[in-house]
């Protein structure tokens, strides 16, 4: 196994300090492309998808659970297996407590295509809380790129087409038997009635994601700290860092 060099401790400072630079300019790059990404235009969500969760029925409005802003992971999990998919379970088991998200009028739930019983009993034996849902009999999934079946709809993920991805090197992402699953992340907005896609992500874009502040990253109206850009977007939900407004999650009056 390789391991860092071995130094004194003053040439381990001299060497941190001199990355921290580059630290620090990595997080105002970031924090750059987090404002951009808040500029994106967004799109209007006409079809009235439908899915099953514990209390029956709903539609896309009702995920919100009364929060303008909705995340939704596209959790792996065929109609035909007996479980999610393992790495993106790894992924769920890092979620945080969802009280800090509706803090910041953002509710977070899970999406799959698999049949609600099937993700209720592997919810049970994984021992999650977070709100999940099933697309089963819907176009969610393939509206969203995350089910890739040719019979129902073209084949796209992550912006590609499946030529696009052959010749770019990357059509291990597109092939497969169909219909096969893939993981993303979408974001919405809702206005009044209205409800709005905003973002997507797949792939590696989900790397680094898990805590409060990397969702939020995500979605148009971001941490509701008055320092973001674009000016405009903070609706008085904000919990700054460091700030009397982040509570215990028992705190929060929701």
């Amino acid at each position: 196994m390789s391991v860092p060099e071995i130094v004194s401790r003053q040439e381990w400072l001299a060497a941190r300090r001199e990355f921290l630079a580059r630290e620090k300019e990595f997080t105002r790059a970031r924090d750059a492309l987090n404002a951009d990404r808040r500029r994106l235009p967004m799109v209007e969500v006409d079809a009235d998808y439908r899915f099953e969760g514990p209390a029956g029925p709903v539609g896309l409005p009702a995920l919100f659970d009364g929060r303008p802003q909705l995340v939704i992971y596209h959790a792996m999990f065929d109609p035909r297996w007996d479980g999610a998919c393992r790495s993106c379970s790894a992924f769920i088991d890092q979620i945080g407590h969802l009280a800090h998200l509706h803090a910041r009028g953002t509710s977070l739930v899970l999406v799959s295509r698999a049949p609600l019983a099937k993700i209720e009993a592997f919810r049970a034996r994984m021992g999650w809380t977070v709100p999940w849902y099933s697309s089963y009999g819907s176009d969610f999934n393939y509206d969203f790129h995350v089910t890739l079946d040719e019979s129902v709809r073209p084949v796209e993920h992550n912006y590609r087409t499946a030529e696009e991805h052959r010749r770019a090197g990357t059509g291990y992402y597109v092939s497969g038997e169909q219909p096969f699953e893939l993981p993303g992340l979408s974001c919405f907005l809702r206005v009044g009635d209205r409800v709005f896609h905003t973002y997507s992500t797949y792939g590696r874009g989900m790397d680094g994601l898990g805590s409060t502040t990397s969702f939020l990253d995500l979605t148009a109206l971001g941490r509701q700290e008055d320092w973001e850009e674009p000016e405009g977007r903070a609706t008085g939900l904000g919990a700054p860092a460091g700030s009397s407004q982040v509570k215990y999650h028992d705190e929060y009056d929701d």
